[in-house]
């Protein structure tokens, strides 16, 4: 219907999906998130620092890496690198929290639930992440331990965070939709901070556009895999979706990268073949599932996930 239209995926697990509709059909794609434009805020608001608009106005970010691990790789507030300051505070806050874990009822709660995963990433290896610390966790062997479950305690990890979201957003989408009905004078459209409709319109009127967008490696960090899919900095025109060449990552947040990135190819790759020993291998590649379970126990698992679709996967029975 319209071949050459570009299909804006806002959907997890954004690399796998935005990588087999780039490597598996004709479509244009790109893949889109939120939490590069919220990155910096999170940070600022979880160490207690002026986060207003007039002042991140002042600091220049750059972060890429790949989606839900992307790095914040620089910070600077007109010009000055404020990086080492945060580092130390947040290394500050992380004692703090140990030593003084807070109130229920207070705010700090809820920065250390979203960000306490987040700040350990930055003390120990150098840098912040993009995603909160619920999610984050998932992609790490370090914090969701069966041996350890003082671990998602102490580190306040939601393991239910995203039902439970679901549950208050379909609420809130009720509520709202019971208030419409009746009068919509009180409905203001306004941009937000997500990307879509800036995209379109820079499309339309071909005016140069700024995204953090979920793109084929294609060489922009040059020690992330080329089939990789990466969450770098694009310029979007009317002539389409362009990435920008980032460099190489710091080898820690690579190494980190790649743990990910292994998976999200050989899922991929399982989709697009349909070998059934893709599936195997991109679970026993996964670091948290690596971590937790042997080859045995991750084999029998795909085997009854594989039954279980078995109507949606038929070529890999």
């Amino acid at each position: 219907v319209a071949p050459e239209a570009w299909f804006l995926n806002y959907t997890n697990p954004m690399a796998m999906l935005t990588g087999a509709m780039l490597r598996g059909t004709g479509v244009k794609t790109v893949g889109l998130c939120h939490s590069v434009q919220v990155c910096v805020r999170s940070l600022m608001q979880t160490l207690e620092l002026d986060f207003s608009p007039e002042r991140l106005k002042n600091i220049q970010a750059k972060i890429a890496g790949i989606n839900h691990m992307a790095w914040l790789l620089e910070m600077r507030e007109n010009g000055k690198d404020i990086y080492p300051e945060i580092r130390k505070l947040a290394a500050q806050r992380l004692k703090k929290w140990r030593t003084n874990p807070p109130d229920d009822s207070t705010m700090e709660k809820w920065n250390v639930s979203r960000n306490q995963v987040r700040l350990a990433m930055l003390h120990h290896f150098g840098y912040y992440v993009t995603e909160s610390s619920y999610h984050n966790a998932e992609y790490a062997p370090y914090w969701i331990k069966s041996r350890y479950p003082e671990i998602v305690e102490r580190m306040h990890i939601t393991l239910d965070e995203y039902p439970r979201r679901c549950v208050e957003q379909i609420k809130s989408w009720k509520e709202e939709y019971e208030k419409l009905k009746h009068d919509a004078s009180h409905l203001k459209l306004e941009p937000s901070i997500e990307f879509g409709s800036g995209i379109m319109d820079s499309m339309v009127t071909d005016t140069p556009y700024k995204i953090a967008g979920n793109v084929l490696n294609n060489g922009f960090i040059p020690n992330l895999d080329p089939k990789a899919v990466v969450e770098v900095p694009c310029l979007v025109d009317g002539s389409g979706v362009h990435g920008t060449f980032v460099g190489e990552l710091p080898a820690p947040c690579a190494a980190l990268n790649m743990t990910n990135i292994n998976v999200q190819l050989l899922t991929i790759e399982a989709a697009l073949t349909q070998k059934r020993e893709r599936i195997y291998q991109a679970a026993m590649l996964d670091p948290h599932t690596a971590a937790e379970l042997s080859i045995d126990d991750i084999i029998k698992m795909c085997d009854e996930m594989i039954a279980a679709h078995g109507k949606m996967l038929p070529g890999y029975n």
